[in-house]
Parts: structure tokens; C-alpha cells; sequence
């Protein structure tokens, strides 16, 4: 059967076949650049098979990014032929799968299986990776893989790089310079009108959309049905905008207009990717920016919004964000409008904020967790991803994040990659859940089924709810996944027992059935269960609409370790949640919220049904930006029993001692920063604690008096003036020299600190041989007989004494070579005068001292000549005159 041409039309890629035959031939290899719509997704994969223009038939697989695209082009391919999928064409998605004899059309996901089990792709001819420009890490993965096969194992392999963009150098270069051949679509002028908000809106912030920005979207769709003829496409970031928007829209359409959605969970897109009898206004992510066709549209409004993966590796969270679209994807969005006719995009911002939008969106290799990527990296032999052809080398600190991940799985083992990371690489979802899957109760595969897809943000907090209404609800998507990961899991437990895997390693080829991970999906019932039989653990039911026990026990095993748990929902779901993501364990905190293993705070909803929960497993968490805690999305009520098990790797016991206010010594239990019991150690070695004290809260826990005060300030002022040996005695240094001038073995808390003799233990620092009496002398006599005490406290001692014990001193003594500065004292004790040359003073200030002071205290003596007069601390007996 070959491609008929009433349906295949005037399809512009068309005009390029010839020269991209040619350019396979010769180099084995090319790069396609072709804008979206002119065919190159549906018609080139039918050229290359020999279904178009005649050509020797080939088995081709086609690489797409996302589902919906997948099934749409196996779609538009079958009905190009006048045929039916899975005849000539097939597709095959997670848990979906339908051969076709020549093309297969499959996600970058579905082909990194494949080439995992079969690396040499026996039976394919040609593969084509279609929206490279995307950048999305599963293709950048494949192509590089898809690379290494060529240059290896399969010489004749042909290759395709298919991109919707002009930009295709660098996928050239990555091909060996492979040759760039060009399809030119049909343009249509597409005029842009500039639709910003009349008032400012809050910027995008996490996961938040500015409702009043929403509202201004759905106003201008309303617009823009109203100044133009044809359907309307509208991009918006997420589905939860999608909706909103919606119900912004419900009511106020003009009559004869339908409302659709397109986005990965939507339903019913056939209706999106067909022509309607009636005018369509069609919300979207940016899964319609390049890998669906929509036709009819001649309208498109853009939000100007999309979403970006994130991840805390700090913290082990990763999220979506909102971000502003780069300028070549508002390109990609306005080029919708023009592809039948003239058309008109409606953007909504300022056209001068346009400028500052980033040329291109960043590669997703740079923003998301990369722990699957290691693993696939892994299994193909090249675990830090250093031997790949990649565009972009993964970030360094995110692939050493990934790798310890990997390691504490089971899935690496000294760098290499483990049979068990093998069998979790097979299981088709996250290492996370395939450790779940594999570790698990029989039931996991209905909780894994649940979180392999993004939960819907309206979704209850209560994941066990969320499963219950899964099962009760239609679900089909959700009960194929469950089967089809029941099914890998029993591979595995059969493995692991040495039974035979042959089926596990069934041929993959185009036309020759698919793996046991999908056909087996496909051969059994809905609802049905499937047989799980697990190394010693007998025959268990499982599977999606699998009933509950009546709460029996059940025996999870891991390598190990074994648990015994009820099998309830709550049980089940618990465990699986809290063997994926054992560092989001939860712990109730004594203040309100929640500790995680991993050391993250993480708070409810305030109307949470989880809230007096002691124990949480947090299978869904981000976190608000500027914010310390974790917000959690879903979670189950877990015990402690399932907390250690599924932590146990970051089970510790150790000795603590620290200073938190006063001396904190005990035997600490922990899951990573959740403590679980301690109990104190009154015979630790407190030294290092009661010193962090110290240097926290400084020297002031020592009670200072007056004697420790003056000899530290005595000691202060050799080290100063002397310098070595005489010891440093500032704070900084006292605290470091603590284990030489405190007794700490004999100091146990924070009250002990307050009785030690502080002078006595300063003495310690000073050597033997260092006489401070002698230096620094704590006193000095002066003419009078009386010992005045020195103040060492300023930069130069002062010795402050009444003027009158001073007569005859024709000069004050020096200390350490320093002289003394004195303070010249009136009979109160009051400063009359300062000196540091006391000679001086007699001759020149003394005269205007006495004559100033003799009045106001004539009871003393105020001899004319200072130095011949006799020092006294008496009065005269009679006034002089």
C-alpha cells in the first residue's frame, strides 16, 4: 500500500524528498529542518519506508516527545495510506501498543527501552527523532545513544534529525556534519497584535499565574473572536490554567462555538487535531506549539507563559515553573495562525518586553533531575554520561546528585550499574518508583501507576483518597499502566528467583511483536489483576481493581531487610510512597509542621485531613519560592515501623554533644535529621562543647571580678607593650586557649562556668619565669607611704592619686619601660590635672592648681614649693595662711 495522493495533498515537505534520499545515502545521516505542518513528522517517515514515490520498503521508527504526538502521527499516517493503525503504521506508548508492519511511531521514552534490550536494532532501517529543537532530555538521550549504535554496531543504521526551527547547525555538527536539507512551508503573513493588560499583573511566581492575567487572557480570546474569522488556539502554561480560563470563557462564548482543550491528560483530541463543522477556540499547552497540527486556526492568543522543570537538589524537591516564553517559541506559537491562510497572533504583553525575552528556551538537560538519565546513562555503559554525543554536558553538581541517588538505590555498585539497576531501568518509570515497584507490596504497581503522571494540582492532599477514586473512576490510562507495571514487576521477582526471563527479552522488531512489557498489557482484561509471584513470597493478587484483604499481613523483602504490614490502602500506599522518596519521611515537629529525613521543614494545607498524623510519607512536595518549608501535595499516614524501613539507609546512632544554651550530651537515634530517641551520656567528654559555648556566647559565662578583671588588663598590657611570651588575653584568643587556662574536665554545664576562680585561672597562662608583680606591678608607692593600684584598662597605666600624696616626687616611675600617666586627684578625688611629665606639672601648672583648689579646701595643705613640701593624706591642723 502506498501513501494515496488526494490525501496526501500539496504537503510542502514533499518537494524535499528527493534531495533527502539522496543526502541518507550518502551520508547515512541528515538533518531536516521543516516548519510544523508541512509534513515532515507524517509524510517523510512514509518516504522513508518506500510507501511514498516507490522505493524499496524499509522498517522505520519515528521518535516523538510526547503521547499525544505519537498517537496523533501514527493517526495521520494510517490515514494518509487509507489504511488503519497497525497495519502499515503502529505506535506504542508507556502501556500502549499497536505494531506496524513497516513504520512505528514511538515516545523518545518507548525507544530508549528499546534500545536498552536490543542496542543494535535488529530489523529497523531508518530512525528519525522528530522536534529536536525541543530539547527534551529523552531526546537528546536517544539521539545520542542512536549515535553510538551507528558508529559501533550498526554502520548502515540511517539517521534523521527532524527540527521545526532554522537553527540546525549544531545538530549537523553532532551528525558529522551530516548535510541539512531544507522544506519551505507555506507562509502566510501572520500580523501580530500587541495585547498587554491595561493594568500591571504580578509576575509569575512558582506555579502561580496571576488570576487577573487569566482573566485578561479569556477577555482578549473574546476579542479576537470577535475582529477575526476562524478557530482560535490559545496558549496557556499549564492545565490549571487551562481551566481556569475555561470557566472564565463558559457562557460568555458567541453562539455556534465549541470549547476544547489540548494538552498530555486531555481527552478527546481527535476533536482537537480535526477540522469541526463549527468554530473551535482551543486552549493549549505548549504541546501544540510544534507536535500536533490543528488545523482550522487562524487565530492565536498567547499567554506568553510556559512551564520549566526545577529541581532543589538541597533539598530533594523538584517541581514545574512558570517561566516567560522564549522569542522562538512565540514564534513557534504565532506560525499556528498562518499555516492555512493569513492569520493574526494576539500577544499578551508589551511589545517592548518582547526584546528582553530570552532568544531560546534552555535545554532540559540543564533544569531537571537527572537521576533517570543516569541510570539509562548507566545501562549503557558510560555511568558519568562522559562518552555521550550530547549537545549540552549535564551539569556536573546535578549528575553527582543523580549518581549518589543511584547508589543508594541498589542501582549502582561502584560506579557500575547493578542487575537490580537494570531491572529498575526495564520497569519503564522513575528509578524512585521502580525501586518501589520492585521493593514493594503486591499493590505497588497501582500507587506507581498513580505517580508516574502528574497529579492534578486540584487533587486531595490525601493520596490514599486519590487512589480510591482511581480505582472507582474511569481510569483507563491508569489501569493499562497498572497492569503493564504488575506485569514488569513479576518479570523481576522472577529473576531475582532464577526463573527463566526469555519473555522479558522478546523481539522488538516493527511487525515481529513487541516486549512482554506491552503485550502482555495489552492481552489482559481491564480490571482483572495479573498473578505476581514474588521469591518466596507465594502467589499474591494485584493489579488495578485488586480488592482489599481485610487488613492480613503481608511480607515486603528487599534486599536485606523483610516488613511485615497490613495490606490496607493505607499500608500499601504508605509503603510504596515512603520506599520512593525515603527522604521525604515525615516527621510530626513539636511546634506544628513536619521535619523530612532530608532535613527539610515541610508544612499541610490548613484543612488537611493528614494534620495529626505522627508520621508522613510526602510523595508530592514543592517549594514556594522564598520560602524554607516544603508545601506538600500528597502524602499518606505512615507508623514508624514503615519510616525505618523504607529510611533505613539513613538510619545513624551517634553521640552527640553540643552546645545549644548549655551542654547538651546524649545518645542520639536518627532517620537523617528526624530524631527517633535519645537518651543522655553523663560520662562524655563535654571540653569541645563547653569551648563552642564560649565562642557562641563569649567570655561574659565567666563570672568577672574585679581582681580577674585588673590582672587581665594587667596581662593585656605586656602582651602589647612586650609581646612574646607574654600571652594574648583577648576574647578570641582566650577562648581558643581555653583547654590551657580552664579546668574543663572538671566544668559539665553552663553553671559551672560561673564559678571558676577566673584570676586564679588566668595565672595559668603565664610561664614561670615571667615575674608580673615585677613588670606590671598591680600597685605603686607613692611619697606618702600609701600603695595606689594602677589602672592598666587604656593604652598607657594610670596612676591617679591626691595631689598631696605626691609632694616631692620629682617623677613617676615607669612600668615595662611605659612611664605612668597621672591623674592628679583633688581632696574629693576629683581629676584636678593630668600629666605624663610630673616635673613639668610642679613647675609650670602646679602655681594655677593651688590658687584655684586652696580656696575651696583650705583644711589641706597648699605649700608654694611642691617638691620641698612633705607628702601627706592628712589636713593641716590649723589652716595655713
Amino acid at each position: 500500500m502506498t501513501v494515496e495522493e488526494s490525501r496526501a495533498g500539496d504537503l510542502p515537505v514533499r518537494q524535499a524528498l528527493p534531495e533527502l534520499r539522496a543526502a541518507l545515502e550518502a551520508a547515512g545521516g541528515a538533518v531536516l529542518a521543516a516548519p510544523p505542518g508541512t509534513g515532515k513528522t507524517t509524510l517523510v517517515p512514509l518516504a522513508l519506508a518506500g510507501l511514498v514515490d516507490g522505493g524499496p520498503p524499509r522498517r522505520v521508527i519515528v521518535a516523538e516527545p510526547r503521547r499525544v504526538a505519537t498517537r496523533a502521527a501514527a493517526r495521520r499516517m494510517a490515514w494518509l495510506l487509507g489504511s488503519r493503525v497497525g497495519e502499515e503504521v503502529g505506535f506504542t506508548v508507556r502501556g500502549e501498543h499497536r505494531p506496524g508492519r513497516l513504520v512505528q511511531v514511538m515516545t523518545t521514552g518507548v525507544l530508549l527501552q528499546r534500545l536498552q534490550r536490543d542496542p543494535d536494532l535488529d530489523g529497523v532501517d531508518a530512525v528519525l527523532v522528530d522536534e529536536c529543537h525541543e530539547r527534551h532530555l529523552d531526546a537528546d538521550t536517544a539521539l545520542a545513544f542512536l549515535l553510538d549504535v551507528r558508529a559501533t554496531l550498526r554502520p548502515d543504521l540511517r539517521l534523521l534529525a527532524a527540527s521545526a526551527t532554522a537553527d540546525t547547525g549544531p545538530w549537523s555538527r553532532l551528525l558529522s556534519d551530516a548535510p541539512v536539507v531544507r522544506a519551505s512551508g507555506t507562509s502566510h503573513p501572520v500580523q501580530v497584535v500587541w495585547a498587554p493588560p491595561q493594568r500591571p499583573v504580578t509576575p509569575p511566581h512558582g506555579m502561580r499565574v496571576d488570576p487577573a492575567l487569566l482573566a485578561h487572557v479569556a477577555a482578549v480570546v473574546r476579542r479576537a473572536l470577535a475582529e477575526r474569522e476562524g478557530d482560535a488556539l490559545c496558549f496557556l502554561p499549564g492545565v490549571g490554567e487551562i481551566e481556569r480560563v475555561a470557566a472564565a470563557l463558559a457562557g460568555h462564548l458567541p453562539a455556534g462555538v465549541d470549547l476544547l482543550r489540548a494538552h498530555g491528560r486531555a481527552e478527546g483530541l481527535d476533536a482537537v487535531l480535526s477540522a469541526g463543522p463549527r468554530r473551535r477556540v482551543i486552549l493549549a499547552t505548549s504541546v501544540a506549539e510544534s507536535s500536533l497540527t490543528v488545523p482550522g486556526v487562524r487565530i492565536v492568543v498567547d499567554s506568553g507563559l510556559a512551564r520549566e522543570p526545577r529541581t532543589d537538589h538541597g533539598r530533594g524537591l523538584g517541581a514545574l515553573t512558570t517561566v516567560r516564553v522564549s522569542k522562538a517559541s512565540a514564534e513557534q506559537r504565532a506560525g499556528r495562525a498562518g499555516r492555512e491562510a493569513p492569520g493574526t497572533v494576539y500577544r499578551c504583553w508589551p511589545e517592548a518586553e518582547h526584546a528582553r525575552l530570552p532568544d531560546q528556551a534552555r535545554p532540559e538537560i540543564a533544569l531537571a533531575d537527572l537521576t533517570a538519565f543516569a541510570l539509562q546513562a548507566a545501562c549503557w555503559g558510560t555511568p558519568d554520561a562522559s562518552g555521550l554525543a550530547l549537545l549540552d554536558p549535564p551539569p556536573a553538581a546535578s549528575m553527582a546528585v543523580a549518581l549518589r541517588t543511584l547508589h543508594a538505590l541498589g542501582a549502582l555498585a561502584d560506579g557500575r550499574v547493578t542487575e537490580r539497576g537494570r531491572r529498575m531501568a526495564e520497569a519503564g518509570v522513575h528509578p524512585r518508583l521502580a525501586r518501589a515497584l520492585l521493593d514493594g507490596p503486591p499493590r505497588a504497581a497501582e500507587v506507581v501507576a498513580l505517580l508516574s503522571e502528574d497529579l492534578p494540582r486540584s487533587a486531595s492532599d490525601d493520596l490514599v483518597a486519590v487512589w480510591r477514586e482511581a480505582r472507582r473512576g474511569d481510569a483507563p490510562a491508569w489501569r493499562r499502566e497498572t497492569r503493564r507495571l504488575a506485569q514488569s514487576a513479576a518479570r523481576a521477582d522472577a529473576q531475582t528467583a532464577g526463573k527463566d526471563p526469555s519473555r522479558a527479552s522478546a523481539s522488538t522488531r516493527p511487525g515481529a511483536g513487541h516486549p512482554a512489557t506491552d503485550t502482555d498489557a495489552e492481552r489482559t482484561g481491564t480490571g482483572q489483576g495479573t498473578e505476581r509471584t514474588g521469591a518466596g513470597q507465594g502467589t499474591e493478587r494485584t493489579g488495578a481493581g485488586a480488592g482489599r484483604t481485610g487488613g492480613r499481613a503481608m511480607v515486603v523483602r528487599e534486599p536485606g531487610r523483610h516488613l511485615s504490614v497490613a495490606d490496607a490502602d493505607d499500608a500499601v500506599a504508605g509503603l510504596v510512597v515512603a520506599l520512593a522518596y525515603p527522604e521525604r519521611v515525615a516527621r510530626r515537629r513539636p511546634g506544628g509542621g513536619y521535619l523530612m529525613v532530608s532535613g527539610t521543614a515541610a508544612t499541610l494545607p490548613p484543612d488537611s485531613r493528614l494534620g495529626a498524623a505522627e508520621w508522613l510519607a510526602i510523595a508530592v512536595a514543592d517549594r514556594p519560592t522564598g520560602s524554607a518549608s516544603a508545601r506538600v501535595r500528597q502524602a499518606v499516614v505512615i507508623d514508624e515501623d514503615v519510616a525505618r524501613h523504607a529510611a533505613a539507609p539513613f538510619h545513624r546512632v551517634e553521640e552527640e554533644v553540643r552546645w545549644e544554651g548549655d551542654v547538651v550530651a546524649r545518645r542520639v537515634e536518627r532517620l537523617g535529621a528526624v530524631e527517633l530517641a535519645a537518651v543522655p551520656l553523663p560520662d562524655a567528654d563535654v571540653s569541645e562543647a563547653i569551648v563552642a559555648g564560649l565562642r557562641a556566647e563569649g567570655l561574659s559565662l565567666l563570672r568577672w571580678t574585679p581582681e580577674a578583671v585588673a590582672l587581665r588588663e594587667r596581662m593585656a598590657f605586656c602582651h602589647r607593650v612586650l609581646g612574646d611570651p607574654w600571652p594574648d588575653v583577648s576574647d578570641a584568643a582566650l577562648v581558643e586557649a581555653a583547654p590551657a587556662w580552664l579546668d574543663l574536665p572538671r566544668l559539665r554545664r553552663r553553671a559551672d562556668l560561673a564559678r571558676v576562680d577566673v584570676a586564679a585561672a588566668l595565672r595559668r597562662l603565664l610561664p614561670w619565669h615571667l615575674r608580673l608583680d615585677e613588670v606590671a606591678p598591680e600597685r605603686v608607692t607613692v611619697p606618702s607611704g600609701s600603695r595606689i593600684r594602677v589602672d592598666y584598662s587604656g593604652d598607657r597605666p594610670v596612676l591617679a592619686a591626691k595631689l598631696q600624696e605626691l609632694f616631692g616626687w620629682q617623677a613617676a616611675p615607669q612600668v615595662a619601660g611605659v612611664p605612668l600617666v597621672v591623674h592628679l586627684l583633688s581632696p574629693a578625688g576629683r581629676p584636678a590635672a593630668v600629666t605624663g611629665d610630673l616635673a613639668s606639672f610642679w613647675r609650670e601648672g602646679y602655681r594655677a592648681v593651688r590658687a584655684e583648689l586652696r580656696g575651696r579646701y583650705p583644711k589641706h595643705p597648699w605649700p608654694e614649693d611642691p617638691l620641698t613640701a612633705a607628702p601627706t593624706r592628712r589636713t593641716n591642723r590649723r589652716p595655713q595662711r
